[in-house]
């Protein structure tokens, strides 16, 4: 980057610098996956992509060059030691946020019809030989998309938008940010806005209250596990439920809100824990 560059960089507000730098660290590095998958196949681009992510988690926190921005590299990924409290307290953080997730969109297709073929549109693991090859290939999309989106979105574009805006600006930002990269796949239906962004939402809080992106990155982990094998690729089954309009609102239906309501419950609750934790 030349002088004249880093001068009109610079000179960007931090809000501007902070998202397009967010979704260069974040969308970039997980868009490489696609890539390796379809070039070496599995499971040798299972291995090239754990090697990766070890290497850009390890860059993104501060290793390696330019060494005169490592300070900055751990800010932005929110390095620090976690007690084992914290890591408990996380945890619930992370499974609760995944369920509350999935619940919502079930919900979602207990209103209106599940469209099947949007949602399996351009994630077809067909061209993988063993249905163990496919899971192991969701579960290392999941890994790819929980680690490189946290670092991007509630790391380099969320921290330096709180240093200098405070949390609540930096949280609707990221969370918009978030909502729109993601409202561009063809699942992206109407009902599914506010499921993402109040997903942004949750994980920027989480990432606020516990002072780390860990916590972040295994919810976001364990979430998209679930959404590559069952609501993507659908090698994990096809949902069946029908809207109400159709069955009613039956038993299932209202377990499944209160499934909803409980997670969104522990997982706020889990959070409140983990700021309290991280403050004392």
């Amino acid at each position: 980057m030349t002088i004249k560059m880093k001068s009109l960089w610079i000179r960007l507000p931090v809000i501007i610098r902070a998202v397009i730098g967010g979704i260069l660290i974040g969308m970039i590095a997980a868009n490489l996956w696609p890539i390796i998958l379809l070039k070496l196949g599995m499971p040798r681009a299972a291995v090239v992509e754990l090697v990766f992510l070890v290497l850009y988690a390890w860059w993104a926190a501060g290793g390696g060059p330019p060494t005169r921005l490592k300070g900055i590299r751990a800010d932005y990924f929110r390095v620090r030691s976690l007690s084992g409290s914290q890591w408990l307290w996380g945890a619930v953080a992370a499974a609760t946020f995944a369920a509350s997730v999935h619940a919502a969109i079930v919900l979602l297709f207990r209103f209106v019809p599940f469209p099947a073929a949007a949602f399996h549109s351009g994630y077809d693991f067909s061209f993988i030989g063993s249905r163990q090859m496919q899971w192991l290939a969701c579960v290392v999309s999941a890994l790819s998309a929980g680690v490189c989106e946290e670092t991007g979105f509630r790391g380099y574009m969320q921290r330096p938008i709180e240093n200098r805006h405070g949390p609540a600006v930096a949280i609707l930002i990221s969370s918009l940010a978030f909502m729109l990269i993601h409202l561009t796949k063809d699942w992206a239906l109407i009902g599914m806005v506010p499921i993402v962004f109040g997903a942004g939402v949750l994980l920027g809080t989480l990432a606020r209250a516990s002072g780390t992106l860990i916590f972040g990155m295994l919810g976001h982990w364990i979430m998209d596990i679930g959404l590559f094998a069952y609501w993507w690729t659908q090698i994990a089954g096809i949902f069946a439920q029908r809207p109400i309009s159709e069955a009613g609102m039956d038993r299932a239906f209202f377990i499944e809100c209160a499934v909803f309501a409980i997670s969104v419950t522990l997982m706020l609750l889990a959070t409140a824990w983990l700021r309290k934790l991280r403050l004392d």
